[in-house]
């Protein structure tokens, strides 16, 4: 499960996920709030927790007081989208040091060279980008994209993941026989939003919902 730091310049992010974090950050949330968010409910939460995290908050934050107290609230892995190698690698010693694990992008630009490059940086999972451009729910996933998964794996044994435009049980399905996960923040984040303002079982029902219909359940 990932878990979003909000940022006022996201690089990458739709308008969905950026509206939520401009509405967090209307109201304050710090660095801070979330760890503490995180480790009161860390001993209820069997999953794995991920930090998705710009490396300018981390950088700002402090790097390795960022990385011990996102180890000590409770989180498994880090993940900086903003953060490519060649200097993602001193950091992902650090990340590693600190007993979490490392998690880089691969877009469908991304040369074969560099995608062994990142992929041997990653101690997770490989997070693939399903497209080029920014998150958002879509109709339809590219046509390239489980050749590109599949040559992608040719090149690690680390599990892939996608995400981008994932939002659809039809999505997940033509997922299942290629990738290792399908990531969906977007849709997610929407009926997060939709159900604003109603008790948190209501939003839970609304998400959880959202989740089994993804699955086919």
């Amino acid at each position: 499960m990932e878990i979003g730091f909000p940022f006022s310049d996201p690089i990458a992010d739709g308008p969905t996920i950026q509206e939520a974090f401009v509405a967090a950050l209307a109201k304050k949330l710090k660095v801070s709030d979330i760890f503490a968010a995180i480790r009161a409910v860390r001993g209820a939460v069997s999953i794995p927790l991920v930090a998705m995290v710009s490396y300018s908050i981390v950088y700002r934050h402090g790097v390795d007081a960022f990385l011990r107290e996102a180890k000590e609230a409770g989180f498994d892995g880090v993940l900086m989208p903003d953060l490519p190698p060649p200097e993602a690698q001193a950091i992902c010693a650090k990340v590693r040091e600190a007993g979490l694990d490392t998690i880089l992008l691969v877009a469908p630009t991304t040369a074969p060279a560099r995608r062994r490059e990142i992929a041997g940086l990653c101690s997770g999972f490989i997070y693939y980008l399903s497209l080029s451009g920014t998150t958002g729910e879509r109709t339809s996933l590219p046509a390239d994209l489980e050749r590109n998964v599949h040559d992608l794996k040719q090149l690690t044994d680390k599990p892939v993941c996608v995400g981008f435009g994932i939002s659809k049980a039809q999505h997940v399905r033509q997922l299942a026989t290629v990738a290792d996960g399908a990531i969906i923040g977007s849709g997610v984040v929407r009926r997060i939003t939709e159900h604003a303002g109603q008790p948190p079982a209501a939003i839970a029902q609304a998400v959880g919902d959202y989740c089994r219909e993804l699955r086919g359940l």
